[in-house]
């Protein structure tokens, strides 16, 4: 059933009314349209204020995560006074208040290839605010298989882009990107940093191309990448055509896998770590009972400078460990840690690979260790 907007909503959307390729009959589209966006961090903060404050009337929100500190530099939808809340209802809240005519439904679980489909279903236009590669192929390929439009956006450093994928017979993700890039290539935000306002500009073009979609006007960037440089202020285009050999699209898949973040099913015998790893608490129980092991933080100076283990002994970030070999003991026990894990994890091949035998991982990083030996420690 078509809804219709109350007096209240005619005032409230007034300026949109009176645009002349929006009009009532516009207006009332955007009531009735349905859209999903699927995360609520850089990027779905303003793209779901302005899809709140532009008169959706129907809003998903897919999120699993909390609200952190270090988050409100950029994740606007949020606030200081909901740190440690949901995300999905944080971000609902402050929907709720701008916008009391929008019904907002949230998914607070991690998105899979067992309840996309299913959550996708009920949704016009399919926003990806995500910030990994894993999830962006399963959004793109639950989209084909439902014939659902794809608003993309990403962000690094201090440069962004958008398009829109699978929207009236235009490419998808995978024209854009066959296969991922090899684990770890791509540093995360959390690793590399972010301008806090880049997600700000790249949300709101996606805002701004899912109301397009809606109201059937204007040109989407379906079949165009935009690139956006906060440092140069600048905007280019890069055609993006369906690659006509292209596998089709049948079936959900294995993300993680095909991502390498974890070995295939078909591999026999997983291999084997030359390193151990070993937990926060049972390191500290440790270091207290004795233990004295060369301590190697692989984090970039930045990071350290934000806060740092008294204990440690060395900086050097991960990817420049095998120039600093000869200057590190092999008759030691070596602890090396970064922010979480995964870094000191492949520096710590690195280690095995030119031979050195004495490697602890420290499992969560100095963020667990925050956590859970020195509370008193900032959290980044």
């Amino acid at each position: 059933m078509t809804r219709t907007l109350s007096p209240e909503e005619k005032a409230r959307f007034s300026r949109h009314i009176i645009l002349d390729d929006v009009g009532l009959a516009g207006q009332e589209k955007l009531k009735n349209a349905s859209v999903l966006c699927v995360g609520t961090g850089g990027l779905g903060s303003p793209l779901l204020l302005y899809l709140g404050a532009a008169g959706i009337g129907k809003i998903g929100i897919v999120d699993f995560d909390v609200v952190e500190e270090s988050n409100l530099q950029r994740q606007i939808i949020h606030g200081t006074k909901t740190v440690g809340v949901s995300k999905v209802q944080s971000a609902k809240d402050r929907i709720e208040d701008l916008n009391p005519y929008a019904e907002v439904i949230t998914y607070e679980e991690r998105l899979t290839k067992d309840n996309a489909l299913d959550i996708f279903k009920d949704y016009d236009v399919i926003v990806d605010g995500t910030d990994n590669y894993a999830t962006r192929y399963l959004v793109n390929d639950a989209c084909v298989l439902l014939n659902k439009p794809n608003v993309y956006g990403s962000i690094f450093l201090f440069e962004g882009q958008a398009t829109v994928f699978n929207h009236e017979g235009g490419p998808n993700y995978r024209d854009l990107f066959p296969e991922p890039p090899p684990p770890g290539l791509v540093p995360s935000c959390a690793e590399a940093g972010v301008l806090g306002v880049l997600p700000g500009i790249i949300g709101t073009i996606q805002a701004t191309e899912a109301i397009k979609i809606i109201l059937g006007k204007g040109t989407t960037l379906s079949g165009r990448l935009l690139l956006y440089s906060a440092l140069d202020l600048s905007f280019k285009e890069l055609n993006v055509r369906k690659d006509p050999n292209a596998k089709a699209i049948t079936q959900l898949a294995d993300y993680e896998q095909l991502c390498g973040l974890k070995p295939p099913d078909n591999l026999d015998t997983p291999k084997e770590e030359r390193f151990e790893r070993i937990q926060v608490r049972e390191a500290s129980s440790k270091l207290d009972s004795g233990w004295a092991p060369y301590v190697l933080d692989v984090r970039k100076p930045a990071e350290a400078d934000i806060v740092s283990l008294s204990f440690a002994n060395r900086l050097v970030p991960h990817d420049q460990v095998n120039q600093v070999l000869a200057e590190l003991p092999k008759d030691q026990d070596i602890l090396v840690h970064c922010k979480k894990g995964g870094r000191s994890a492949q520096a710590c091949e690195v280690l095995a690979e030119a031979g050195f035998t004495q490697l602890f991982n420290l499992e969560g990083g100095i963020t667990a260790w925050a956590q859970e030996i020195e509370t008193s420690l900032p959290q980044y």
